[in-house]
Order: structure tokens, then sequence, then C-alpha cells
């Protein structure tokens, strides 16, 4: 997975680079290079969606406004699930792309996800001790794309009874992570990383072919999360915007060898 991509070897960021074949997959000539380029990310949201099936009737939570999320979203309309799809998302325009991508609502942090939890059955009591939880109701399916201790925490208090939460966010070592829902709630937690073989229409194949199929056969918009594209030589100025979301309202960042 690394050849071309470190210090001894020509790299990913350069006009030419060294593969191996095993690292390379053939696109259709009729889909553009913005779309094709975002076939990793999307690829991990499908690998996840895949994994998680079968979906029941939801509704389903998604934490992220990020390709990963966004991908998500995607691949669980490509994938089959019709029900109620709620998206988290901080800003207007990610929201717009979730809503293109198959959100059916879409909620800020706060106020309005703890709204759409409660339209779920759920009911808000603060107990002695601790943060405001919840009784009943719930998201019987959460898809966690950003992987830091608050939404960690938050999945685990907005999943329903014998919920599902699956965990897509890169989280490492979370101080204080209270788990009693887990057991209390009789949770399944899951990971998923980068992609590998799928069952799919009763066929072995890997998440990527999978993937490319069905951007062709859905046409979604994905391209909207190309938000900007740089030559290789400014590849500073295209780190600090992919850095600076909130500043620069990027989403996905992108080089072009052909530019510049």
């Amino acid at each position: 997975m690394t050849v071309g991509y470190h210090g001894s070897l020509p790299g990913g960021w350069g006009e030419r680079l060294i593969s191996h074949e095993s690292q390379l997959f053939s696109v259709d000539d009729s889909m553009s290079d913005r779309t094709a380029v975002l076939m990793e990310p999307l690829a991990v949201g499908m690998h996840a969606a895949l994994r998680s099936r079968p979906f029941g009737e939801g509704p389903v939570l998604v934490l992220g406004s990020g390709p990963i999320a966004l991908g998500v979203i995607w691949a669980l309309r490509a994938a089959g699930y019709q029900g109620e799809l709620v998206a988290q998302i901080k800003r207007e325009h990610e929201a717009k792309i979730a809503r293109s991508l198959g959100a059916s609502t879409v909620v800020s942090p706060g106020d309005e996800v703890r709204d759409a939890l409660v339209g779920t059955g759920a009911q808000a009591y603060m107990p002695i001790v601790g943060d405001e939880v919840f009784a009943g109701g719930g998201f019987p399916l959460i898809f966690d794309c950003v992987g830091s201790g608050e939404t960690i925490k938050q999945s685990l208090r907005h999943a329903a009874l014998r919920g599902k939460i699956v965990l897509l966010g890169c989280a490492a070592e979370i101080p204080k992570l209270d788990l009693t829902f887990v057991w209390a709630r009789e949770l399944e937690i899951k990971g998923f990383q980068c992609y590998g073989d799928e069952d799919w229409r009763g066929e072995t194949v890997h998440t990527f072919q999978v993937t490319h199929d069905m951007l062709l056969e859905t046409g979604a918009p994905v391209e909207d999360m190309v938000t900007h594209i740089f030559p290789l030589g400014e590849y500073r100025d295209a780190l600090s915007t992919a850095a600076n979301r909130r500043k620069t309202n990027s989403v996905k960042v992108l080089l072009d060898p052909s530019e510049g």
C-alpha cells in the first residue's frame, strides 16, 4: 500500500509515481477525473455501509461532514438503505452536499440533533449525577465519522437499545470515556478501516469495484465535494486550505499535476 508514498521513492504528490500493478484500478472513460479521484474516500464509506448490513428500518444517524461522512451518506443509499437518514453537519455548504447525496434530514450539533433524537421517541431526564440522558427511542445505527471524545460520547448516548455504533473516525485514546451505555443498552460497537473484499450482488468483489460501478449507476453529484484544486507547486496553500475548513469552507482539496 505504501510503495511510492514515502521518502525513498517518488511520492503521490508528484508528476510521476512508481506503483505496482496491484495498486492500479481502471476507471471507466465516462467517469470524470473529479469523480474518479474521490474513489478512495467513497470506498471507505462504502466498506462500512456494506459491512453494516442488514440496515433495518432506521433511522440512521451520521456524524461528521468530511469526505468520509458524506461518502457514508452516499454509500448507504447506493447500497439500498431507504429509511430516514439524519446527517449531523456544522456548515451549510456541507449540508447542501449531504442532502444531494441522500440525507433525509440535516441537523446541527446541539439542540437540533437533540430534537431529532427526541423525535425517535426518546425521553430526556437529568440524573442526580452527570449529564442529560435519554430513555427509549434512539438511533438503531450510528456512524461516527469524527472519532472525537465528544462524538463517541454522543453516539453512546443517542444509540437505541441494542443499537449499533460504527466507528470510522480515527479515534485513539479517549480519556474519561463513560462506557456505561455499552452494557446498559447492550450496544454493538464496530470499527472499519479502508476497504477489502465485499459480498455484493452474489459476487465477491473489491470495494473499489462496488464504488466505481455504483457511482456510474447512481450518477450522484459527488463532484461537489471537491471544493479546491491546486497545482503541485502550491501544495503549502493546499494543506493550509484543507486544515482550515471553518475559514476556507473546504471539503476535499486536490493537487493537480497537470496544472501550473
